[in-house]
């Protein structure tokens, strides 16, 4: 009886803090979604009657009567409880064997009662028993009489708690003495639909993390940190910490602290136009599986390309944790990489760079007119002293010549002796002039010099060489203060400074999709920001406030070609990863990204895009259907506004192929919004791109006569481009290609049929052409009439 009464006990003490557990269950539901898992449970549906199924007999004075019943939630049988003795008397599986201890596990059930004396609405409880007395409550529902409701929680499995007995069972809430009541403690119920997986959450941020219109953060389907910008050809990349590698929502959809310990590959995004950015995906830097498996992690990235024996390369510097820094080679913007030092490019060992309390990490490169590069690195520097000294001329940071190469130092690191500096030195080159920017300490302990920059900032100092020297009478002030100034949630601070088209521009990060993310809190999961930065007439910097709104458009959006799907303005609800194969928008070098995780309701959209004068005709998407059912509506200007073009995914499932639906002649500039629906709870598809066709550029015209006793084919194509076109004209009787049609011009060939009667068909005319540097083509069909001769 001793026994028994403490089991009873430790119920009612589950039962009491039912309401702060099932209140994280519920959040689990609307947060990270769950990958599907085998579940634990035998006929869970009982359809094979009562097979796995016992009453629960954890008390010698438990007891009921399990009977299967037609009346289902769903298929053709659930159980039914009835006779019950206790509150917890109802059906149980034993699940030794299949659950372990320190794993996270969902659960779902449906359940009912019907008692016409019983109370309106009852509590119900899905609890696990690990033996003795020893009992959790893992899923509740209050379900009205009558209904099905739908019992639904996670649970961790405590570290050190023992499963070699584990079992399952659906009870109401406990009470001393049930019998006195068995109308409101008793009651018959059934069960159906049991289900419990091991909970695992998904990294999707189903949150709206950028709102249309808005320009910061950069992305918001990713976290990125550190950024560092490098224009090529027209085009920005940003390099940045991988900050997602760090991201692990549990149950509540809210993810443990970032340490940044397992942070070992760099996520890259690029744009022509910083609105509409694309996601290359993430370089695999450091560990076992990275190209420098000498390093263990991979911080704060810095780029730059230069032209060594006759070829361009591009060096990716990186941080390994704060012991040093190193460098990867690569082919392109994005790859392919190697690695061509086999060790860390700065450490301790490195000449003039250690100080005994400084760290190697934050490289910043910069290569000079005359193609002479320099790193700039380091930071930290607190020694413990707490003094003045100390806390404002640390004299962490350093600056070195690198080899010609790129991927060696020459000489000595030269120290700079910025105020308060601490760390994400950045040096760039403007009017010849030299800036080298970098984050203020939060204070070492000592007393901060009010001359100085505030803590946790970005501050400046001008100099006329990379060299310096970097002395204290450099400083000139602060670019950009604390995030946390401008976004509630503080944090490091990074930057980095590019040109493009005549401005210039600031990157920074800050905590605003963690924040959105979770509704105020952040973990330290950071994400890309963008603003101008501009200069006064002395050449100092005029301070950058932080915002969501950004920068402007640079350019529109040319839809007349290949889209890759991850070029992305502004989304909710997917996730990117890489597939197979190069991309055919950038090239078999480049790395090639899909959208997936689609559900009903998720959505993309691309800002800006200019149809011009002659419009849109078509919308063409590469998709891989994964449920029947899925359809992809274009709509303009807004994610709610009129459809102008569905195209159902209803294609085989499993096959990448291509999909099309008509436009009505869509014209000028307008945001595009691709918003996926299909059945609830599936993935529907992935995307790999898009493209639409332009408005017909040539005027085809087809005809026949008689020439003796032959018919004759007559096709005339016009070219309605405004540069040179090839025309291709292909018909059942032979084909022609002619290449340097002039705009205005035509194409004309005359097909021999060499018979005496034919039918009416069709002719087929393609024009290519280049237009502001880029591909267009169209292709247009024009009928012929039958004839006889």
């Amino acid at each position: 009886m001793k026994r028994v009464r403490k089991a009873a006990l430790r119920r009612v003490a589950a039962a009491a803090v039912a309401g702060a557990l099932l209140a994280t269950a519920v959040a689990a539901t609307t947060g990270p979604a769950q990958a599907a898992g085998q579940n634990a449970i035998v006929n869970g549906g009982f359809e094979d009657g009562l097979t796995g199924w016992f009453t629960n007999n954890g008390n010698a004075s438990d007891g009921a009567t399990l009977s299967p019943t037609t009346d289902a939630y769903a298929g053709s049988s659930a159980v039914l409880v009835t006779g019950r003795k206790t509150t917890g008397s109802g059906p149980m599986q034993d699940l030794s064997g299949k659950v372990q201890a320190g794993k996270t596990y969902a659960i779902t059930a449906r359940v009912k009662y019907e008692n016409p004396s019983s109370p309106a609405t009852k509590q119900f409880f899905a609890t696990m028993h690990y033996g003795g007395s020893t009992y959790t409550n893992v899923g509740t529902v209050t379900v009205a009489r009558g209904q099905w409701g739908l019992i639904q929680g996670t649970f961790t499995i405590p570290a050190g708690q023992s499963v070699s007995t584990a079992r399952l069972f659906f009870e109401t809430p406990w009470t001393s003495d049930p019998a006195s009541a068995p109308d409101t403690h008793l009651m018959d119920f059934k069960v159906d639909d049991v289900s419990l997986v091991e909970f695992v959450p998904s990294t999707t941020i189903e949150a709206l993390g950028k709102n249309p219109g808005e320009g910061n953060p950069l992305i918001s389907h990713k976290f990125g940190a550190d950024g560092n910008a490098f224009v090529h050809d027209g085009r920005v990349y940003l390099y940045m910490t991988n900050d997602t590698q760090e991201y692990k929502p549990g149950p509540t959809g809210i993810s443990p602290t970032n340490t940044y310990a397992s942070i070992n590959t760099i996520t890259v995004i690029s744009s022509d136009d910083l609105m509409n950015w694309v996601d290359h995906g993430e370089i695999p830097v450091a560990g076992p599986s990275g190209v420098a498996r000498y390093a263990t992690n991979s911080w704060a990235p810095a780029m730059e390309s230069k032209v060594v024996d006759g070829k361009e390369k591009f060096f990716l510097y990186f941080a390994n944790s704060g012991g040093g820094s190193g460098v990867i080679v690569g082919d392109s913007p994005v790859g392919p990489w190697r690695d061509e030092r086999g060790n860390l490019l700065i450490t301790s060992a490195t000449p003039g760079a250690s100080n005994g309390k400084n760290w190697l990490f934050d490289p910043g490169v910069f290569i000079d007119d005359d193609g002479q590069g320099y790193l700039v690195f380091g930071g930290g520097g607190d020694d413990g002293t707490r003094s003045a000294e100390n806390t404002n001329h640390p004299k962490s940071t350093r600056v070195i010549k690198l080899g010609d190469d790129m991927i060696s130092t020459q000489g000595s690191a030269e120290v700079i002796d910025a105020p308060l500096v601490f760390e994400a030195g950045h040096l760039f080159k403007r009017d010849g002039k030299y800036y080298y920017s970098y984050s203020s300490n939060f204070g070492f302990g000592g007393p901060i010099d009010p001359n100085g920059p505030p803590t946790g900032a970005i501050a400046y100092l001008m100099a006329d060489s990379p060299m310096g020297p970097w002395t204290p009478d450099k400083y000139k002030g602060i670019i950009f203060r604390n995030p946390g100034t401008y976004f509630g949630a503080g944090g490091n601070n990074h930057q980095s400074v590019f040109e493009l088209g005549g401005q210039y521009y600031f990157t920074y990060h800050a905590q605003t999709l963690n924040s959105r993310i979770t509704g105020g809190a952040t973990q330290g999961f950071r994400s890309p920001h963008l603003a101008k930065l501009d200069f006064n007439g002395d050449g100092t910097i005029k301070e950058v406030k932080g915002d969501y709104k950004g920068v402007e458009q640079i350019r529109d959006l040319d839809p007349y070609r290949v889209i890759e799907a991850e070029t992305i303005a502004w989304q909710q609800g997917i996730a990117t990863r890489k597939i197979d194969g190069g991309s055919e928008e950038f090239g078999p070098q480049a790395p090639n990204l899909e959208l997936y995780d689609i559900d009903n309701g998720d959505w993309t959209s691309l800002a800006k895009v200019d149809f011009g004068d002659g419009g849109a005709t078509g919308v063409t998407a590469k998709v891989r259907p994964l449920a029947a059912g899925g359809k992809i509506e274009v709509r303009l200007d807004g994610r709610n506004s009129p459809v102008v073009a569905t195209i159902p995914v209803d294609a085989p499932l499993g096959q990448w192929t291509k999909l099309s639906a008509k436009l009505d002649g869509v014209k000028g500039v307008h945001d595009v919004y691709f918003t996926y629906a299909g059945p609830a709870g599936a993935d529907l598809f992935e995307v790999d791109s898009w493209a639409f066709d332009a408005q017909a550029k040539l005027t085809v015209t087809a005809s026949t006569r008689c020439i003796g006793t032959s018919v004759y084919l007559a096709v005339t194509a016009v070219n309605d481009f405004d540069v040179p076109a090839t025309v291709t004209i292909t018909t059942p009787y032979g084909s022609k290609t002619v290449a340097g049609v002039a705009p205005g011009k035509q194409a004309y060939q005359s097909f021999n049929t060499r018979a005496g009667q034919i039918d009416a068909g069709t002719v087929t005319v393609k024009g290519t052409a280049t237009v502001d540097g880029e591909p267009m083509s169209v292709s247009l069909d024009a009928g012929y009439g039958a004839r006889t001769c």
